[in-house]
C-alpha cells in the first residue's frame, strides 16, 4: 500500500483492494456490480464515485468520508484505504444470530492508515432474494473481535429504495443482518371460485338437513341424527373456510423499526397474533369430525344387515355422540398440546392459510408436523374403516342371494 497507488488481489470467494490518495477527495467509493458471473471480484471498483463512474448497477456500495479540515494540509498526508469484501459470513460466526433460511450475507471491511481523517462511513447493500419470502427488518453491525460476535454500536440504519443503508462512525468488518418474514398473495380468481363452490355446497347442506328431519318417521331417530350431524359439520366447515381460511393477519409486509436491534435469526416469527390460530383448530376439527360422523353412519348400516331383526345396540346412540364429537377434540387437543406455542404459532400452523403446518422451514415436507398424524394419519384410518365395511356391504348384499334383484 505504502509503494503502489492501487493493487488488487482476488479469490473467488474473497477480494482485496487498496488505494493510495495522492490528491485530496471528500469520499472513496467501494462498489460491487451486479452481474450474472459467479466470479464476484471481476465486478468490483474502488476511487472517487467509482459506482457512478462504472455505469453498471452495484450490489452493494461503499463511501469512505474524509474530514474537510485535512483538505488544507493534504500536502504532508500520505492516506491509504484498503477494502476487503467476503462473499459469505463463514469466517463470521455468531452466537446471537441464527441462520435458517441458509441466506447469503456479504461483509466488507474498510481500514485507513490515519483513522483521524474518516468522518463516517455509509454502506448500502441490497439484500439476497429468498425464494418465497420477503425483507422484513434488518440491522446493521460490525464485527467485534473482543466478544466474537456482531455489535450494532455507532452504527445507525436507514431504508433506501435500492436496499438497506447504514452509517457508521467508525472502520471495521460490516454487514446487513436480515431479517425475512413468508412473501404470499391471494388469488382473486381462486377465492372467488372457492366461495361460489363452498356456497353451493352449503345450499344443498342445508336442503338435505330439512329433508332429512321433516322425514325422519321413515328412517328412525338413528339414521336421521347421524345424517344431520355430517351435514352439519360440513356446513360449519364450510363456513369457516370462506370466511376463516385466509390469515387476516398479512404479515408479510416490511416493519423496518427505528432501533438498529440485531434480529436473533434471518426468519422474523412473531407471537401469535388475530384469530388463525383458532380457525385453524376449528378447521381440524370439524373436518375430522365430518369422517368421524360418516364412520358412525356406516357402522349403523352394518349393524342393520348384521343384525336385521334387533338392529344397532341400545347405548349405539350415545356412543356415537361420544365418538362423533370426543375423538376429533382429542386429535386436535393432542396437535395442539404438542407443536403450538404463542412465541412460535407456525409450529402448528402455516402462515399463508389457517391450516395445519407440512412444510419444515426448508420448504421440505416434514414428518414431525400436525399435518401428517394430527389429520393424514387419522384421515387414513376412517377411510380404511369405511373401505372395510364396503366391501362387507358388497359380499352380503351381492354375494348372500344370488336371486336378490
Amino acid at each position: 500500500m505504502n509503494n503502489i497507488n492501487s493493487s488488487v488481489l482476488v479469490q473467488p470467494n474473497l477480494a482485496v483492494q487498496s488505494i493510495k490518495l495522492t490528491n485530496w477527495t471528500p469520499q472513496v467509493q467501494f462498489f460491487s456490480a451486479t452481474g450474472l458471473s459467479e466470479y464476484f471480484p471481476e465486478r468490483i471498483g474502488l476511487g472517487a464515485d467509482a459506482a457512478s463512474s462504472s455505469g453498471r448497477p452495484a450490489d452493494l456500495v461503499l463511501n469512505i468520508k474524509l474530514q474537510n479540515h485535512s483538505q488544507k494540509d493534504w500536502g504532508n498526508i500520505n492516506l491509504g484505504i484498503g477494502v476487503v469484501l467476503y462473499e459469505n459470513d463463514q469466517f463470521f460466526n455468531s452466537k446471537q444470530f441464527n441462520s435458517e433460511l441458509d441466506t447469503k450475507r456479504r461483509v466488507v471491511s474498510a481500514s485507513l492508515t490515519d483513522r483521524s481523517l474518516l468522518d463516517n462511513v455509509e454502506f448500502t447493500i441490497r439484500p439476497e432474494n429468498t425464494s418465497g419470502s420477503a425483507s422484513y427488518d434488518f440491522a446493521c453491525v460490525f464485527w467485534d473481535y473482543t466478544h466474537r460476535d456482531w455489535r450494532t454500536e455507532g452504527c445507525v440504519k436507514m431504508r433506501d429504495p435500492s436496499g438497506v443503508h447504514c452509517e457508521c462512525n467508525h472502520t471495521t468488518n460490516f454487514a446487513v443482518l436480515v431479517s425475512f418474514r413468508a412473501d404470499y398473495t391471494y388469488s382473486e380468481a381462486l377465492n372467488w371460485i372457492s366461495i361460489v363452490g363452498c356456497s353451493l355446497s352449503i345450499v344443498g347442506l342445508v336442503l338435505t338437513t330439512v329433508y332429512q328431519i321433516k322425514t325422519r318417521k321413515q328412517r328412525g331417530a338413528n339414521s336421521t341424527m347421524l345424517l344431520v350431524n355430517i351435514c352439519l359439520c360440513m356446513t360449519t366447515y364450510y363456513l369457516l373456510f370462506i370466511f376463516g381460511i385466509n390469515n387476516p393477519v398479512q404479515s408479510s409486509k416490511a416493519s423496518v423499526s427505528e432501533q438498529n436491534v440485531i434480529p436473533s435469526s434471518d426468519l422474523q416469527e412473531k407471537v401469535d397474533q388475530g384469530p388463525c390460530t383458532a380457525i385453524t383448530a376449528l378447521l381440524q376439527y370439524f373436518l375430522l369430525a365430518t369422517f368421524a360422523w360418516n364412520i358412525l353412519y356406516a357402522a349403523h348400516v352394518f349393524f342393520l344387515i348384521r343384525n336385521a331383526l334387533s338392529g344397532p345396540p341400545r347405548a349405539f346412540r350415545t356412543i356415537a355422540m361420544t365418538v362423533g364429537w370426543g375423538l376429533p377434540a382429542v386429535i386436535v387437543g393432542i396437535s395442539l398440546s404438542t407443536t403450538y406455542s404463542f412465541r412460535n404459532p407456525l409450529g402448528y400452523r402455516q402462515e399463508e392459510f389457517c391450516w395445519l403446518a407440512s412444510l419444515d422451514k426448508a420448504g421440505r415436507f416434514d414428518p414431525k408436523r400436525p399435518m401428517l398424524w394430527g389429520f393424514l394419519l387419522p384421515l387414513a384410518v376412517m377411510l380404511c374403516f369405511n373401505t372395510s365395511l364396503l366391501v362387507y356391504f358388497s359380499q352380503t348384499i351381492c354375494c348372500a342371494n344370488p336371486n336378490l334383484k
